[in-house]
């Protein structure tokens, strides 16, 4: 995740006191020894829709062979011995779970940051009522778009107003709630609506995520956000969180599933505060970028672990016969070792990219879904050959036509005049 608002409220705290602050290290844990990752836990696969880019491939029926609450108790027992800080309970949809609150409540008596990531379309104001009493600290809601474009997505009639209506009743109790919008170019033009949308009803947080090819997101890859589109959002993006930041905004806005976020925050940086690009660089740097199979992880409904959540067609091993802990440091997993290896050996214009210390490589899963090579260069990637110092002579890897594409996506609402 990368977290634009950070940077820039330090940016404008530097702007009225002509100090930037130092880069801190990533991933210190107490007393000085590393954190476990952050958990993305798919506690259960069923869900009440079938969204076009799900990368579990959901549906609304039970499926077999997933944790019990005593094998779940067993894991989080576990987690917490291995540092892990945060636990984001997702699905499908995690409330069709029946245990889900006995799961999170014991959770934060635990002392985990618990977030959770629904559809929100099954939250009333009693079930609201109850999410807020849990105590979880974050509550992640995803709009693919305003009304019909939402619907659409979702393959649900009235899905959007029902997903909106749970962010007003979580709000009114008090619960923090964000947006999670993941962009494709088929609902682009969505995205100043929505960021609107999340002014004016007040939303803590606004989480953009690039489309990764997993799941049903692999199969609608064709239809990814062309690159200067993606460009034009992430200068929305940049411009809305700096706009809050000199206002001493409280809004949070983040990105996820395309590190070179970070090497295009340093550009915007570069062109608008040039004076404080070398402390933001440093500070990116020791960011890092690609955290898959370091700093965050995914345990499936079935046990199963992988890097992230959009590696599910990757197991490392399944926590009912051995240990998170001891899985996850495992390293006689070629992918594994690749992924905690420090630099990574990464090919093509990712391996030959000035910025290589910013992203880290980007995501290793878009290489491996177009490439079958998970260690080529991210197709995913935005940035110019110009902008990343990649000579026309540079070694290349041949991809598919749409990721060398150039195609401007209007980003102006559909209903503008």
């Amino acid at each position: 995740m990368f977290r634009i608002s950070q940077f820039m409220h330090e940016l404008a705290r530097a702007q009225a006191t002509g100090s930037y602050p130092p880069p801190a290290r990533r991933g210190q844990g107490p007393g000085g020894g590393p954190p476990g990752p952050v958990v993305i836990w798919n506690l259960i696969r069923r869900c009440n829709l079938t969204c076009k880019h799900c990368y579990a491939f959901s549906a609304d029926h039970d499926y077999p062979g997933e944790l019990s609450t005593s094998q779940v108790f067993g894991v989080m027992d576990d987690l917490k011995a291995f540092k892990v800080p945060a636990l984001i309970l997702s699905g499908g949809e995690p409330l069709l779970r029946p245990d889900i609150f006995e799961i999170a409540e014991r959770a934060k008596a635990m002392k985990f940051y618990v977030g959770l990531s629904t559809n929100g379309t099954l939250i009333d104001e009693p079930l609201a009522r109850r999410i807020h009493a849990t105590g979880f600290d974050y509550v992640g809601i995803s709009l693919d778009g305003i009304g019909a474009t939402h619907d659409k997505f979702r393959r649900l009639e009235g899905a959007f107003d029902r997903s909106l209506g749970a962010v007003r009743h979580l709000q009114k109790l008090g619960t923090k709630v964000g947006l999670r919008f993941t962009m494709t170019e088929l609902n682009a033009h969505d995205l100043p609506p929505l960021l609107q949308l999340m002014q004016d009803e007040g939303v803590d947080k606004f989480y953009f995520s690039h489309l990764n090819y997993a799941g049903r997101g692999n199969i609608h890859r064709g239809q990814d956000a062309h690159h200067v589109a993606t460009r034009q959002a992430l200068d929305l993006l940049f411009d809305t969180a700096w706009a809050d930041a000199q206002a001493g905004g409280r809004h949070e806005y983040v990105t996820g599933n395309n590190d070179a976020d970070g090497v295009y925050l340093l550009q915007w940086v570069q062109q608008r505060l040039p004076q404080w690009a070398g402390a933001v660089r440093e500070r990116l740097v020791a960011w890092g970028g690609n955290s898959s199979g370091v700093n965050v992880a995914n345990i499936d409904n079935l046990g199963d672990v992988h890097p992230d959540t959009m590696w599910w067609h990757h197991t490392l091993g399944n926590v009912k016969a051995r240990p998170f802990s001891q899985i996850w440091q495992d390293v006689s997993d070629p992918l594994m070792a690749g992924l905690k290896a420090r630099p990574r050996q990464v090919k093509g214009r990712c391996g030959a990219c000035r910025h290589f210390a910013i992203c880290g490589g980007n995501t290793r899963v878009r290489a491996q879904q177009v490439t079958g090579d998970a260690w080529q260069e991210d197709p995913g990637c935005y940035l110019t050959d110009e902008e990343i110092g990649v000579s026309d002579a540079a070694p290349r890897v041949q991809t598919t036509a749409f990721s060398a594409r150039r195609r401007v996506i209007d980003l102006t609402p559909a209903n503008s005049p």
